[in-house]
């Protein structure tokens, strides 16, 4: 079973001096708890089935495509095809039934579907913006209105 150690920090007095202890729990993948961790204060998440550089899935595809097409590269994956847990938590946690699942700025935006929407109307470029993330779209389009 796979867990998240986190280290708990006690002091402790033993012969007039002071120690350090560390005291270890742990927090079970797809817990609340283990999702907040992976999602909060990040800027873009994805859990997929596979990773970036190998998609398991025609969807997990799109969504990684759509990220390389903004010229998001450092954005943080999760493959829930490793972990049962992950897979079922992650879809309690959103109350969305499918993978993949796009967070931005530690707010769930969607699967595939709803990428794939943002990005033909533009509103991706605004979500991205939001985390401090420029769209290479951008750039783009400022070379197209040079020439």
């Amino acid at each position: 079973m796979n867990r998240l150690l986190k280290p708990i920090f006690v002091e402790a007095i033993s012969n007039n001096a002071f120690r350090l202890m560390v005291a270890r729990y742990s927090v079970a993948t797809g817990s609340k708890e283990h999702i907040d961790s992976l999602v909060k204060g990040k800027k873009v998440v994805v859990f997929m089935k596979g990773t970036p550089d190998a998609p398991r899935c025609g969807f997990s595809n799109a969504v990684v495509q759509i990220l390389n097409f903004h010229g998001v590269k450092n954005y943080s994956a999760h493959d829930v095809l490793a972990d049962e847990n992950l897979r079922k938590g992650i879809k309690d946690y959103t109350n969305w039934p499918t993978i993949p699942q796009v967070f931005i700025g530690g707010e769930f935006v969607g699967g595939c579907d709803i990428m794939l929407e943002l990005h033909k109307n533009g509103e991706l470029i605004e979500e991205l913006k939001k985390v401090d993330i420029r769209s290479t779209l951008l750039d783009q389009e400022n070379e197209n209105t040079k020439g």
